[in-house]
């Protein structure tokens, strides 16, 4: 009788974690701040979809 299920998927070898750029980096102000202004148009449509799902 012939086999029709599929063979299990071998696993992927384990990959070499890569480096963290937030570990690497020291936090300082002027970073923060870039990094928040950077995100600031996300917070705006974050917000705006959050009215409107309370509306």
């Amino acid at each position: 009788m012939e086999r029709t299920d599929q063979e299990p998927e071998q696993p992927t070898p384990v990959q070499q974690p890569q480096p963290n750029s937030i570990i690497r980096e020291p936090a300082t102000v002027e970073a923060c701040q870039a990094d928040y202004a950077a995100g600031a148009e996300i917070r705006r449509e974050m917000a705006r979809q959050e009215a409107r799902r309370r509306r």
